[in-house]
């Protein structure tokens, strides 16, 4: 059985109404307002401003990366700032070309169509998707066997936005369409301290400036799971104290939820304790991996692996997976050799 991560930066706290409208509430709605990656946000304002000196759709986009960092939050802001209409979709729900077909249609000229988990989308949905990008027409089929025809119809002058964590997955020739593609990478801790400080002054929270830097630490250096573990430090302030964050309140609260001081929870821990005590170290194979977790393998790859590697507890290699020793001294586990690591194990 798969672990319930309150740091899964896929999870978007969509489940109740209350909680969705406190997310549209901290979502950035303009570039002054969204921190980080300010790499990406200089080209497109420079595009959005051409596009919109021409009198033209801005150029098809892809931002791919891990989640939680503002993909979504990207693609409002560059429809709002073109000032068009966006329409949300995503990858697993365009089940049918026709239902494709029936969002293209229904667009207007300079509209925005933004499509999450784009690398999902079925292979017949994306062919007809390869025409309406370059050419703003697809072609639809009327009629089966001998009497069937091609029908071509136009589309309005759109731009697709699209968004994945997996760009490896996604067809070359889909790929290759878009004439913008942008890495959202991880932000630092003064990034993610600046957005906390700002979610907390959206809800009415007074949080001290230690506090949020020690929260910011522990929040994997992720947008959304800062403001996820900001609420629920908030909730334990209001209940155990007068309300304001502290150092100490923060820590106490996530202590609680086992969310250590470099953002790891019991899941990444029993991973790498795994690999330590289990497997000298490692390597280990995936499959091992993600029985361990009680996960899918892609899970493991998607969710779990980033994080760890990018703080440097966590290395890949052709034969499987190696704890670091950082990860030994952050378990507080001593780190043995043997002469030709005879106790490594793949699967």
């Amino acid at each position: 059985m798969a672990i319930e991560r309150i740091v899964n930066p896929e999870q978007d706290d969509e489940i109740a109404s209350d909680e969705q409208k406190i997310e549209n509430i901290l979502r950035p709605t303009t570039f002054a307002d969204y921190v980080g990656q300010d790499r990406i946000k200089k080209v497109l304002k420079v595009a959005i401003e051409a596009a919109k000196k021409r009198g033209e759709p801005l150029d098809h986009i892809l931002l791919y990366g891990p989640p939680g960092l503002g993909k979504t939050t990207l693609a409002n802001i560059i429809a709002r700032e073109m000032g068009a209409n966006i329409r949300v979709t995503s990858g697993p729900a365009i089940d049918r070309a026709a239902d494709l077909a029936s969002i293209l249609t229904n667009l207007q000229d300079g509209d925005v169509l933004f499509i999450d988990e784009i690398h999902r989308l079925n292979r017949s949905v994306e062919e007809v998707l390869y025409s309406a990008m370059e050419d703003y027409a697809i072609d639809i089929m009327l009629g089966k066997g001998p009497s069937a025809r091609s029908l071509r119809l136009d589309v309005p002058k759109f731009t697709l936005i699209g968004a994945t964590t997996r760009t490896g997955a996604l067809a070359a020739p889909l790929r290759d369409r878009f004439g913008m593609l942008h890495r959202l990478e991880y932000y630092n801790p003064e990034e993610i301290a600046s957005i906390i400080n700002r979610s907390a002054n959206l809800l009415n929270a007074q949080i001290h400036p230690e506090a949020a830097k020690s929260l910011s630490v522990r929040s994997r250096l992720t947008p959304r799971i800062a403001n996820r573990l900001l609420k629920r430090v908030r909730d334990y302030a209001d209940v155990n104290g007068d309300g304001i964050i502290d150092v100490v309140t923060t820590t106490k609260a996530l202590d609680l939820l086992e969310v250590d001081e470099v953002g790891l929870d019991p899941a990444d821990r029993l991973l790498l304790s795994a690999i330590i005590d289990n497997h000298a170290g490692g390597p280990v194979g995936l499959n091992t991996l993600a029985a361990v977790l009680g996960d899918e393998i892609s899970t493991v790859e998607d969710f779990y692996e980033p994080y760890l590697m990018q703080i440097g507890f966590l290395e890949r290699t052709p034969r499987g997976r190696k704890a670091t020793h950082k990860a030994y001294e952050h378990l507080g586990k001593k780190q043995q050799r043997t002469d030709s690591q005879s106790q490594e194990k793949l699967l």
